[in-house]
């Protein structure tokens, strides 16, 4: 199973009517054919399977991309390691992961749930 990084930028919000390059996520995950994470290679290769998360001005986060109880999708961040300060994604699982498709992720800082644009997904 190939490993894909995949570029999310926030798409339009009422803060944001245009969206933001300047707010996102990047992270690596395995994809299969159909664009969907795939459970069994991220269990191979979770090391692998990292997250920037880029909020404007802020400093950058760094993490992995996590599987919680559940079987939903989240970015845990290293330096936290605490289950509070995950973004976690809403139906990952059910989502392909394709160029132009939309996602929604749980923001840990306010709570609020952000709408992503898939901008780029490429493989590594």
């Amino acid at each position: 199973m190939r490993l894909s990084k995949i570029h999310l930028e926030l798409a339009r919000s009422p803060e944001f009517p245009n969206g933001s390059v300047d707010h996102g996520f990047e992270f690596v995950a395995p994809l299969n054919n159909e664009g969907f994470i795939d459970v069994d290679a991220w269990r191979k290769q979770k090391e692998k399977c990292r997250v920037v998360r880029f909020w404007g001005s802020q400093e950058h986060e760094l993490g992995h991309l996590v599987r919680k109880p559940g079987g939903s999708w989240a970015f845990h961040y290293d330096i936290h390691g605490d289950e509070d300060d995950d973004d976690t994604g809403y139906r990952f699982g059910a989502h392909q992961l394709r160029v132009g498709e939309y996602i929604s992720i749980k923001d840990h800082d306010d709570d609020e749930m952000h709408t992503f644009k898939i901008m780029s997904v490429q493989p590594v």
